[in-house]
């Protein structure tokens, strides 16, 4: 299988796509990434990631934010090989700069899709999306979504931490 047409990147372009979830992106980023390649900063699907950081503080006006993740997500990303085969290489440089262009002019915010290319991973996309039903969310929760999710596991695994290095 083409690492791209994996479960949970597939689900990325999904979130970000159609849903702007750039949050839920994040995660099932993260997700992956901790599959393949955990620890290793430097892997493009860490470009991914931050790619979906950027958007997301740049939807809340985390101007700083924003530019410091599609900064570090533009070089990841510029030459991943495979990890950008399916996308049009050329438009999603276009999209990081356009999108650190208007960071850094502190433009308001604009969504911009990945630029998919007819071929396997948009089939791959297409039946993904058949198993997967979208939960609606409004403008409001996609943006404070870090803070209104429930964290009483996360809570719970740090003060467990805490409690082993005493």
């Amino acid at each position: 299988m083409h690492p791209l047409n994996h479960p949970l990147f597939l689900q990325y372009i999904i979130h970000f796509n159609d849903e702007k979830d750039y949050f839920e992106c994040h995660e099932v980023g993260e997700e992956y990434w901790k599959l393949i390649a955990p620890k290793d900063k430097t892997h493009p699907l860490t470009g991914w990631i931050q790619l979906a950081v950027g958007m997301y503080h740049w939807r809340r006006s985390n101007y700083p934010g924003a530019l410091r993740s599609l900064i570090r997500a533009k070089p990841k990303l510029a030459e991943a090989g495979i990890w950008t085969e399916g996308f049009d290489q050329q438009q999603l440089t276009q999209l990081l700069a356009e999108s650190i262009q208007g960071v850094t002019d502190r433009e308001p915010f604009k969504h911009r899709d990945l630029p998919l290319v007819p071929g396997e991973l948009v089939q791959a996309i297409k039946e993904q999306k058949q198993q997967y039903l979208a939960p609606a969310h409004d403008e409001y929760y996609l943006m404070h979504k870090h803070r209104l999710r429930d964290r009483t596991e996360i809570i719970a695994l740090r003060q467990q931490k805490k409690r082993r290095n005493l």
